[in-house]
């Protein structure tokens, strides 16, 4: 299973030989764990911090490129077959986002699985909990569900899978290494630092890591945390529009 497969890749390897507290000389090695949560808001380890980014970067890309499928059915003739049937175009388009949306919820969970059994992997809090665990998925729902929207949306406007790849290859880098998914974006230039502030992976990321770094929230947190989740309903409003708008324009009638 590819998504599993980059998962492991990301969390695994990345996440051990990219780890920054690999970076800390010998003679400071009593003092790593409080120099890396101090630096990763208080993650008791690399890979805990980088969970909830690795998952943000599996809906990405999985998001983008879900859309094959109804490339290929446009090219096999069959969703031709169903706008001739009584069945609304907002039906066709909804079901091409919720279903990319619970294929990659799946996944989602399976990579959490993997960061809780790979070595020196995701640490979660003595306080975290069911209601944490709902919360941070809830993040990622809404940044999924906003992908779904407008990927669905270009998938039904191209004609070909090359065209999908190649704009889809042009805008899941930039989105994946513009968030915070892999570093604090207060590591960042300025000028990246703005881009990553408005970026909605980071978004998700920051939310859903303040659960999985955290459990219980103080209320600074929780005030954080709830703005966060605001801007993704935002984004995934906006998007969720604008991507039936598009759909509904390319199921017109030829």
């Amino acid at each position: 299973m590819p998504g599993l497969a980059t998962a492991v890749f990301y969390l695994a390897l990345f996440g051990s030989s990219f780890n920054p507290a690999n970076l800390i000389p010998s003679s400071a090695t009593p003092y790593a764990s409080s120099i890396l949560q101090e630096a990763f808001g208080g993650a008791p380890t690399y890979i805990t911090y980088l969970t909830s980014g690795v998952i943000c970067i599996i809906f990405v890309f999985n998001m983008a490129f879900g859309g094959i499928d109804l490339v290929l059915d446009r090219q096999l003739g069959y969703l031709n077959t169903l706008l001739t049937a009584p069945v609304s175009r907002a039906a066709i388009y909804l079901s091409g986002v919720l279903q990319n949306l619970a294929k990659v919820l799946f996944l989602g969970l399976l990579t959490f699985a993997v960061a809780l059994v790979i070595p020196s992997g995701l640490q979660l809090p003595s306080s975290f909990g069911v209601a944490q665990f709902a919360g941070a998925f809830a993040a990622f729902i809404l940044l999924g569900l906003g992908l779904s929207f407008v990927f669905t949306a270009l998938a039904l406007a191209v004609r070909s899978i090359d065209s999908l790849v190649a704009i889809v290859n042009f805008l899941t880098l930039p989105i994946m290494f513009t968030s915070n998914a892999f570093f604090p974006s207060s590591s960042f230039p300025s000028w990246l630092r703005g881009i990553a502030d408005v970026n909605p992976v980071s978004k998700a990321n920051e939310a859903a890591r303040l659960l999985l770094v955290n459990g219980s929230l103080t209320s600074a947190q929780l005030s954080t945390y709830i703005s966060d989740m605001a801007y993704l309903v935002g984004f995934a409003t906006v998007l969720g529009i604008l991507g039936y708008l598009a759909a509904r324009r390319a199921l017109a009638p030829e």
